[in-house]
């Protein structure tokens, strides 16, 4: 049993313990950057990630229970302060994705069952977020969620279940509100009108 397979497992084994601390040291060096050693960022992010794209940059700091190893990035993936990521499995985030303040994405869960969270038993279960979405501030993903491309998740919402592509979705649970469609393409918020240029 292990972190990958989905099983639950005891994650206080010494050699997964191991593992983790040296995974965290390139996360500590990066949140300890200045915002213009953009070389220096961009170096620590392909260190500490399993897979980083062009053009990806978290605002430091950034929380990671591995330090990113088991985060997967797509092309210029965007995150605001403070991003968590229990990434004890893999985490998948598409192209062009933006993440809003405070957003957490956990991949890790604990049995419901008193007997086996006394012993330290976890499972973990991958998350993937789709090309192009928006994660608003404060939004939290448990274990095992997708979310299709082009997906847009108000602030606050907790999704608990898969969301389809190309949908607006809100609340505690998240649910889906509407489809993105005619109305997106001619206001960028209530009635204020998107210029016709930008989307030439």
């Amino acid at each position: 049993m292990g972190l990958h397979d989905q099983q639950i497992y005891n994650p206080d084994d010494p050699k997964i313990l191991q593992v983790q601390k040296q995974a965290q040291l390139k996360m500590y060096e990066y949140n300890q950057t200045l915002p213009t050693e953009d070389a220096k960022w961009q170096r620590l992010m392909k260190e500490m990630l399993g897979k980083v794209g062009t053009g990806c940059y978290f605002e430091p700091p950034f929380h990671a229970n591995f330090g990113g190893k088991h985060v997967m990035l797509g092309d210029h993936v965007y995150a605001n302060f403070n991003l968590t990521v229990v990434d004890d499995t893999y985490i998948y985030i598409g192209d062009h994705t933006m993440i809003g303040p405070n957003v957490t994405l956990a991949s890790a869960g604990h049995p419901v069952m008193p007997e086996l969270r006394e012993k330290g038993y976890q499972f973990n279960l991958p998350i993937h977020i789709g090309k192009n979405c928006w994660l608003g501030a404060g939004v939290i993903v448990v274990p095992g969620v997708t979310i299709g491309d082009n997906t847009v998740v108000g602030a606050g919402a907790v999704v608990t279940k898969d969301l389809p592509a190309n949908v607006v979705a809100v609340e505690v649970p998240a649910k889906v509100i509407r489809h993105i469609g005619d109305h997106d393409r001619k206001y960028y918020h209530g009635q204020m009108q998107i210029d016709p240029k930008l989307l030439s």
